[in-house]
């Protein structure tokens, strides 16, 4: 019997520090798992599918991320919809909006750009409810060398020493449209320390820890650990392999936003 199918756009906000990512696993909590136990019990059904417009690791949160909902048989009431789904999430996941689309949408191959932001503050450590949000380094940082190297970022690079554990298949060319370090005026709260700062990364797509990676050079050169040079060097395509280990905790990665060209 010839069964109608359904087209949803879900938009969501998540905190993802008790989440090990966005992926179903075995064995753990992941925010793939809670949103479809979440929908099996409002829908009173397993009559549908999901797709996530990427996946996030462990501990990162978004502030906008998309999910593409199928489903079967019968159409949704989006008004009653959001609210019995909001009801039911986990206080950590929100529901911001949900708009009917058609089979022609794919949320993975339709082009969009992703900002992400990684927060971080250096000096006294920080109050612990700031963990979930941001990384504290207690060395002195230069902030103004970490600015001009992230600049270096922006463009077309070979970005091999900035995926963790490529394999031959993996495609490491790719363009990051800006690379700024800011201070932090976006996300604030009465226990983060007065000054803080933000690492701003915009991009069609990232490779595996990619920002994360970047995060850690850029820290390691702020310490005095590295020069800009080095900087330089793992960005040269006729270089030697340069392989970085210093991947930065996830607890500070943002998903900000997401633009669907």
């Amino acid at each position: 019997m010839f069964q109608k199918r359904f087209y949803y756009i879900i938009e969501l906000q998540y905190l993802g520090f008790r989440y090990h990512g966005w992926q179903k696993q075995p064995k753990v909590n992941t925010l793939q798992r809670m949103v479809e136990r979440t929908l099996t019990y409002v829908l009173d059904h397993t009559n549908f599918k999901i797709l996530a417009s990427g996946r996030t690791d462990a501990k990162v949160s978004a502030n906008q991320a998309y999910i593409e909902l199928f489903i079967d048989h019968n159409p949704l009431d989006l008004e009653s919809f959001k609210s019995l789904f909001n009801q039911n999430l986990p206080q950590d996941i929100r529901m911001l909006d949900i708009e009917e689309t058609d089979k022609n949408f794919n949320i993975i191959q339709s082009p969009k750009v992703k900002e992400y932001l990684y927060l971080f503050s250096y000096g006294e450590k920080f109050h612990p409810f700031s963990a979930p949000f941001m990384y504290n380094i207690q060395q002195e940082l230069d902030i103004l060398l970490m600015q001009e190297a992230a600049a270096l970022f922006e463009g077309q690079h070979n970005f091999r020493s900035y995926c963790h554990r490529p394999s031959e298949h993996t495609v490491v060319e790719g363009e990051i449209v800006s690379c700024r370090i800011e201070k932090n005026d976006e996300y604030t709260a009465n226990f983060f320390p007065k000054e803080s700062y933000l690492l701003r990364v915009k991009g069609a797509g990232f490779k595996r820890n990619q920002i994360r990676l970047m995060m850690g050079v850029l820290l390691d050169l702020g310490k005095g650990n590295i020069d800009l040079d080095f900087v330089k060097e793992t960005l040269n395509p006729n270089a030697e392999e340069i392989v970085l280990e210093h991947i930065v905790p996830g607890s500070g990665l943002i998903l900000n936003s997401i633009a669907f060209k």
